[in-house]
């Protein structure tokens, strides 16, 4: 199956009048000011059926630089630029990221230049989580381990992480019992892009290779990203199994409880969810640092 990818669409050399500028004659006489725009969507349910309104419509992103460039006189183009890509990401809910140029051809400068231009790049920001878990070797450290590794990933901000959660095994392997965790964040990237740090981090910590819903020192899982919807060979957004874990919805609903996921609040999802006897039980907090690790003697 081919992973869906982003859709380019490009409006380029939108020619527009408007007062912005520095000097009082700019914004008294105003000029023409040039605007190339480009934006990166989620275009696959257009493709496949060639449905209209599945697309981004090139008029709209036309509209919404004409009525940035023709409205409220601005000093900077930069500005000008900055609000026309906000704009397109607030109203164009299936673009994920966009580049606005505006050129200023008769920039009063005393250099002989064609133009002047910015151009500013903004993406759009999703919420996300993950489910992390554990069952071999000193599993609250790399499960700690594994937490600052995504914290350092560019294009991903952890926001929470959940106390600690012992689980009995999920799948029907025989093993030992897990460790897990719930994180939330925020980021700016492809869904596939988060899975493969994922992937990586998990190899990096000492995941080998193993029976499927094995013993493991660290599985990391992707959970949800913002409203995307991703169904190929080596992803499922939501996570398909989300909304049978115990151990995935007591972690999320500490942390995230009125979060909705396909129309189903966490919260929601967990109280009907059916339980058995200390299936997952919270870690009370006792005193030895992050997550019960303990943290060294001061000197």
């Amino acid at each position: 199956m081919i992973v869906p990818a982003l859709t380019s669409v490009f409006v380029r050399d939108l020619c527009l009048f408007g007062y912005h500028g520095v000097l009082s004659e700019e914004t008294r006489i105003g000029q023409r000011f040039v605007v190339d725009i480009e934006i990166r969507a989620d275009l696959s349910g257009a493709i496949a059926t060639d449905d209209y309104e599945q697309a981004v419509c090139y008029g709209t992103l036309c509209d919404i630089a004409s009525e940035i460039v023709t409205g409220q006189p601005l000093a900077l183009i930069e500005t000008v630029a900055g609000r026309i890509a906000a704009t397109i990401l607030e109203r164009l809910e299936r673009v994920m990221w966009v580049r606005v140029a505006v050129h200023k051809p008769s920039a009063p400068v005393p250099y002989v230049v064609s133009e002047t231009a910015v151009a500013v790049e903004q993406a759009r920001v999703q919420e996300v989580a993950f489910s992390l878990g554990s069952n071999l070797g000193e599993r609250e450290a790399v499960l700690a381990a594994a937490v600052d590794r995504l914290s350092l990933m560019d294009g991903l901000e952890i926001a929470n992480v959940s106390s600690l959660y012992d689980s009995a095994p999920w799948g029907g392997v025989e093993q030992p019992a897990f460790v897990n965790i719930c994180v939330t964040g925020w980021t700016t990237l492809e869904p596939h892009a988060v899975l493969r740090a994922c992937k990586t981090i998990e190899a990096d910590l000492g995941r080998m290779p193993g029976v499927r819903w094995g013993a493991r020192a660290i599985d990391i899982d992707l959970l949800y990203q913002g409203t995307r919807e991703v169904r190929d060979r080596v992803l499922t957004l939501p996570h398909v199994c989300l909304f049978e874990r115990a151990f995935v919805l007591e972690p999320l609903a500490e942390i995230d409880p009125d979060h909705v996921i396909g129309g189903r609040r966490v919260r929601d999802a967990l109280a009907v969810l059916p339980r058995s006897p200390g299936d997952v039980i919270r870690r009370a907090p006792d005193g030895t640092g992050r997550w019960g690790i303990k943290e060294p003697e001061p000197a």
